[in-house]
């Protein structure tokens, strides 16, 4: 089955690679066509300039990923059938053995994936972020930023991953199970944790200050039955003129977060509207769902795994003779995108179907005029297309186009 497997491989890698270049490059050639004219439901309210930068900002960022997605095609064929995943083996299997060759081996990968990364990362935010005047970050930041990162990976990526492989090897045929309660169980614990000790690691949080911003909050959350552990203005600025609200945590840790740019760009009822938009998830359980369904598929993956961990075909189809737990583990998660790639319509359609549903639920609590302006500032500060390519969107966008979202909040504006 070995041949078999490969050339079945090699025909949905190029299959994927070709899809996704091609969807690109779509969206490319779509938002050019439609730069010169800023669409009819918009006309009135976005400047010709603020929509021919939202277009100029989106073809820039769209070109770096396509070299992007050149850059992890050729790495995927070098580390599988182009022997780089067998030497990596060769090399630390003569040198250790056990957890700790495991984590020599999976480290190694994460070290050869944050150097290519590195340069692409940089052009991003000092090149394409600045061109646009979105950056505010400088080099120590960024650096500062990247070293925090790997520091924390280490201290939290290197347990977990001894776990993981000691639960691979000593569990039995039914590891995958105990992978996958494990796994569960620290993202649950990850939930918890982040708001309190990992974010303020990197950013500062500072209570909202009291005043009719407050005021009109916690009047929206008493109408909403939601209760957090507070409201909390991030100084988002010190990276990035972007801005965003969130929800963060998970239970009674639930922190509610406006960047400061946000803050200073939407007015008191935008702002309220915005965020009831937020309490829509929470009302509709769509943490919850996602939960679930992230879960859900985990453990579906787990469970595959868990058949072809014992297959020869699999590590030999795939460039690599040796087999091993720790191989079939970074074998399955390098080729495994490039199987799950057709569902991503399905994903981005639920996931637009929730912000519907979220937007319905601001319209009820708040006026769906004051969320359509609030949207449409922060498409236009945040130089967000409002031409994307349709076919494109099906796949990668998790929020609808803008005209639509627009179009269905004017039809639930209720009279003066």
């Amino acid at each position: 089955m070995t041949p078999d497997f490969t050339l079945f491989f090699l025909l949905a890698f190029a299959l994927t690679l070709a899809a996704r270049l091609w969807l690109k490059f779509r969206h490319i050639r779509f938002i050019t066509a439609h730069r010169n004219a800023v669409p009819a439901d918009f006309a009135a309210r976005i400047p010709l300039a603020a929509h021919q930068k939202a277009a100029d900002y989106t073809v820039d960022r769209n070109k770096t990923v396509i070299f992007t997605t050149l850059l992890d095609a050729a790495l995927l064929i070098i580390l599988t059938l182009g022997g780089g995943l067998a030497w990596l083996h060769d090399f630390w299997a003569a040198r250790l053995d056990g957890l700790s060759y495991g984590l020599a081996m999976i480290f190694s990968l994460m070290l050869l994936s944050g150097i290519l990364d590195l340069p692409v990362s940089l052009y991003r935010q000092f090149v394409i972020e600045a061109r646009y005047g979105f950056n505010r970050m400088t080099l120590g930041l960024f650096f500062g930023d990247l070293l925090k990162q790997t520091l924390l990976g280490v201290a939290i990526g290197a347990p977990l991953i001894l776990v993981v492989l000691w639960l691979m090897g000593a569990m039995g045929p039914n590891w995958w199970l105990y992978v996958w309660l494990f796994w569960s169980a620290f993202n649950l614990l990850a939930m918890f944790v982040y708001p309190t000790w990992i974010a303020p690691l990197f950013n500062k949080f500072s209570p909202l200050e009291d005043g009719e911003m407050k005021s009109r909050i916690e009047a929206l959350l008493n109408r909403c039955g939601f209760r957090s552990s507070g409201l909390f203005v991030m100084d988002g600025s010190k990276r990035s003129n972007h801005g965003n609200a969130y929800f963060t945590g998970f239970g009674n840790n639930k922190r509610i977060v406006f960047f400061d740019t946000l803050l200073s760009r939407l007015s008191p009822p935008e702002i309220e509207a915005v965020l009831a938009h937020e309490l829509g998830h929470f009302r509709k359980k769509h943490v919850v769902k996602h939960i679930i369904v992230m879960f859900a598929s985990s453990l579906v993956l787990l469970w595959l795994l868990g058949q072809l961990i014992d297959a020869p075909w699999f590590f030999n189809g795939l460039g690599v003779p040796a087999q091993n737990t720790t191989l079939a583990l970074i074998l399955f998660f390098l080729v495994m995108p490039i199987f799950t790639f057709p569902f991503s319509p399905l994903t981005s359609y639920l996931s637009r179907k929730h912000e519907f549903e979220a937007d319905t639920y601001a319209a009820e609590h708040t006026a769906a005029a004051d969320l359509s302006q609030a949207l449409v500032k922060l498409y236009e500060d945040n130089a967000s297309t409002l031409t994307p390519d349709p076919i494109h969107s099906m796949f990668y966008d998790s929020h609808p186009p803008a005209a639509q979202r627009i179009a269905r909040l004017q039809l639930q504006e209720k009279p003066a």
